[in-house]
């Protein structure tokens, strides 16, 4: 990968999609948010997520890790099959990614993969052709793997990568 965006966090770019999937991971990443827009023909799904673009390990006296994060919005296009669940028995939880999984469906459709997003209090799977993730800010150095609403600028769909500068 080529560090040039933003050299500290490792970030190379600020826009990524299904192509990159291999060289992404959403596990920590929290949702703060959910959209399915309408559209003429299949709805796109849209979700508000603080992605964690990095781990640091731990200094020496430090036993904590801490984390490069910066808010993103995920979106796929023309999304169908769409089922999932939210455990709600124990309050509101936040929801945080522990993986994003690409399958190969069954029917032989294989340009519409089949998505699985499998957070610890919620599941989401569904079926669409691909996505594309903006990273809205540059990524910031914080102990844990969740930016403030103030530090993430609020709840946003914006669909636009920072450049850099």
């Amino acid at each position: 990968m080529d560090d040039d965006l933003h050299p500290e966090s490792g970030l190379a770019k600020s826009v990524w999609d299904d192509t990159d999937f291999e060289d992404m991971g959403w596990h920590d990443a929290t949702v703060h948010g959910l959209y399915l827009q309408p559209t003429d023909l299949l709805p796109r799904l849209l979700l508000d997520l603080d992605y964690v673009v990095r781990w640091v390990h731990p200094e020496r006296r430090s036993k904590s890790f801490s984390f490069w994060v910066a808010p993103v919005t995920l979106v796929f296009e023309e999304v169908w099959d769409l089922t999932g669940g939210l455990d709600l028995t124990s309050g509101i939880p936040t929801l945080e990614i522990a993986d994003l999984h690409r399958l190969t469906p069954d029917d032989g459709r294989e340009e519409y993969p089949l998505w699985h997003v499998e957070g610890h209090e919620f599941d989401l799977r569904f079926r669409s052709d691909g996505f594309r993730q903006y990273f809205r800010q540059a990524p910031r150095h914080v102990p844990g793997p969740e930016l403030s609403p103030t530090e993430r600028g609020g709840c946003a769909f914006t669909e636009a990568g920072f450049d850099g500068r």
